[in-house]
This record gives C-alpha cells, structure tokens and sequence, in this order.
C-alpha cells in the first residue's frame, strides 16, 4: 500500500464512504491481481495532492494504491485532504510547500500532481501563464508552473498533472484551461480526465458507482475507471 497521511478526517470519511456500493469488499485494492509482466513495475513514482490523491471516500483507496498493487509502482503518496496548489497561507499546508518537504535525495522515476479542487472551491486567484520563472506560487497558474520547475530541477524526473473528471464548475474549468497552457508551453503530460471522452459517456449508472459524489471516486471508480488512463499515460512517458 502506498504511503500517505491517515487521520481523524480521514477516518470520519471512511465510515460515511462505507455503506457506498463502489466501495464494496469486491472494488478493493487488495483483490486486484498483480501484473508481474508490467513496465512500471520497480518506478518510484511521487503522487502530490488532496482528498482525490489521499482516497477522502474510497477507505483511503486512490490511484496510486491502486498502481502499486497491480504494476508494482513504488508510490509515495504526499497528500492531504482539503489543501490547495496554491500557497498563499504560508502554513506547511499548501501543495508547494509540502512538496518541499520531499528529500531531494529521494530517487524519483516520475512525480504526478493533482489539479486541486480547492483550489476552486475557496476561489484562489487564477494568475496567468508565464514564459519563464520567477512564478507566483500565490496564483494557479504560478503554483502550478513552479511545482513542474521545482521537480525537473530537484529530481530529474518527468513530472505529470491530472484533473478530476467532468463536474459543474467554472473555476475548475478555468484552472483546466490554464493547465492545458502551462502543458503546452513547458512540455508536461497531463492526464485530462476533465475533458475526457471516453470518461464523459460513462453510463449513469456506472457513473452512481465509480463517484461518492460529483469530485471524489469510490474505490470502483479508482480502479476501474481512472487508474486504467494513469497506467497508459505513465507507461508512455516512462517507456
């Protein structure tokens, strides 16, 4: 199991989370059979983020729990629910700053970063692209720039983003758009569950059992429907 924060938020999430069919005995990362045949297997892989990094409503079940137990990646996950990419607080919170608390020395095969809902949510200033550094870790677009700079020049690794899938949400739109930009511009994969199309026809019924509501995945969603696009976009870029 990948390594992350576990506390009393965390545990109140569970037990709200365990009465949800996705988050049944037959969805859990303990079932999913090993691929002892795949590329990712022995990358260490970071994972920066939330409540969708952290699994806040799929018993603490994510992405990158998921990939360590059928790829075998040796997955770091930093994540803490209810915390922004953006660091305008300056409390040990933000994604920057946490990201910072990583040794240096740590060996690093790729590092994947969530685009934060909160972000959105507590209306973070959006800020704008920009053609080089010093980066205003105060905006989105700043945060966002930074985290990819401070990777390549920290551990030499690809570093990756990904964004929830489709949810009502103007601000969340935007910081897509602004992703795309700083992808565009500084040549860094993302993982656009937002704009998805293949996420976007999901059945409704399929949708009422991978989501525990319109942010956060069940643990059938993790590992059905989002851990399959991680696994393909990683193998690629690390191939």
């Amino acid at each position: 199991m990948a390594q992350t924060a576990y506390d009393e938020p965390q545990r109140r999430a569970n037990e709200k989370a365990a009465e949800h069919p996705g988050n049944a005995a037959c969805y859990d990362v303990s079932i999913v059979a090993p691929d002892r045949t795949s590329p990712l297997r022995g990358k260490a892989v970071a994972f920066l983020g939330s409540s969708v990094t952290v699994g806040a409503f799929s018993m603490g079940q994510a992405v990158a729990d998921f990939l360590a137990r059928k790829c075998g990646v040796l997955a770091l996950k930093e994540a803490v629910s209810g915390t922004t990419l953006v660091d305008d607080e300056h409390d040990g919170s933000s994604y920057v700053e946490r990201m910072r608390t990583i040794p240096a020395s740590t060996h690093l095969d790729a590092f994947v970063c969530q685009l934060s809902t909160n972000d959105a949510w507590k209306g973070k200033a959006m800020g704008e692209v920009v053609a080089e550094g010093p980066y205003d870790t105060a905006t989105v677009a700043g945060a966002i720039q930074y985290v990819v700079s401070y990777v390549r020049e920290t551990w030499g690794c690809p570093v990756l983003f990904y964004s929830g899938t489709y949810f009502e949400s103007v601000e969340y739109a935007q910081m897509v758009e602004l992703l795309d930009q700083v992808s565009e511009l500084m040549g860094v994969p993302v993982i656009d569950l937002y704009h998805d199309e293949e996420m976007r026809v999901v059945s409704a019924e399929d949708y009422a059992l991978y989501m525990h509501d319109p942010v956060h995945p069940t643990k059938a969603g993790y590992g059905l429907w989002w851990t399959p696009k991680f696994e393909e976009t990683l193998t690629r870029v690390l191939a």
